[in-house]
């Protein structure tokens, strides 16, 4: 397997070898000092080109070889011009590569993670020493508090209504994907304030391990659950237990109002409906 200074010189030697390509940025968890180091970590690198219509990776995709025996690749082309390579070699070395239009160069002030590895205009970016700061988890508005605190009691009315459908693809889309997403904005916020607001959990909370309390991140991952109709209404119910387990305590350290009366209403609709026979007619059954 290629180590990183292997691979970072065949990225610099490959973007010597073409004028279009003036700089090379490296940005993403390797530049993080505070992200976990192994082996399977990607290569996030950023090619900015002069001409960046007129160059010939889209067309020809034999240089890919150059980087080492396909796994898999997936390509995805913007609206303005840019497009990524996200290619998987078979001595897990991951690359995902960009090729961006050098007049956007200034977006890498956004991303404290950018680092540069070739400059062939003597641009002098000085970027400052590569952290995590872009990435801390941030204290929530007001309106995003009331956003997502009231979406977890709105998207379990919800989720109720498809289960007693017996439509699962839809109750997993909504409960895996959106009711999920808003608890985890939830424990963030709680990670954040126990943290001064100076900690990354990383994307999708893959780092929740490292700063939950063992019991609190064994709940959380405990709500997570498969296609059994049975087992998801359980989990839903234990889910609004979780949610006032955290969201009371936060709220009132974050100055907010915790919905009690939407938590109490939800709650006894979603019995009502767990409990309705199949042909029911109205709530009454």
């Amino acid at each position: 397997m290629r180590n990183e200074q292997e691979v970072l010189a065949q990225l610099v030697q490959f973007a010597e070898q073409d004028a279009n390509i003036r700089c090379v940025i490296i940005n993403g968890s390797r530049m993080n000092p505070n992200a976990p180091k192994d082996f399977m970590q990607d290569y996030d690198v950023d090619f900015y080109m002069a001409d960046l219509k007129n160059h010939p990776y889209n067309a020809d995709r034999s240089w890919i070889d150059g980087f080492g025996e396909q796994v898999v690749v997936q390509y995805e082309y913007f609206e303005d011009g840019s497009s990524i390579y996200m290619m998987q070699f078979e001595d897990s070395v991951r690359i995902d590569l960009s090729f961006k239009d050098i007049r956007n160069i200034q977006e890498v002030y956004d991303d404290s993670l950018c680092k540069v590895l070739l400059d062939k205009d003597n641009l002098n970016l000085n970027l400052p020493e590569p952290s995590d700061r872009s990435y801390l988890i941030k204290r929530p508005s007001k309106e995003l508090w009331d956003l997502h605190i009231v979406e977890l009691w709105w998207l379990q009315v919800y989720i109720a209504k498809e289960l007693w459908r017996d439509e699962i693809p839809r109750v997993k889309t909504l409960y895996d994907q959106y009711f999920m997403e808003s608890l985890r904005y939830l424990l963030e916020w709680h990670i954040g304030i126990n943290h001064d607001w100076n900690v990354n959990t990383g994307s999708t909370g893959k780092w929740f391990k490292r700063f939950l309390e063992p019991d609190i991140y064994d709940e959380y991952i405990s709500l997570y659950v498969g296609a059994d109709p049975e087992e998801q209404w359980n989990k839903l119910f234990q889910a609004g237990t979780f949610i006032r387990k955290i969201g009371i305590p936060l709220a009132g350290r974050l100055g907010f109002e915790y919905p009690h009366e939407e938590d109490r209403r939800v709650t006894a609709y979603i019995e009502k409906v767990r409990k309705l026979p199949l042909d029911a007619q109205s709530l009454e059954g």
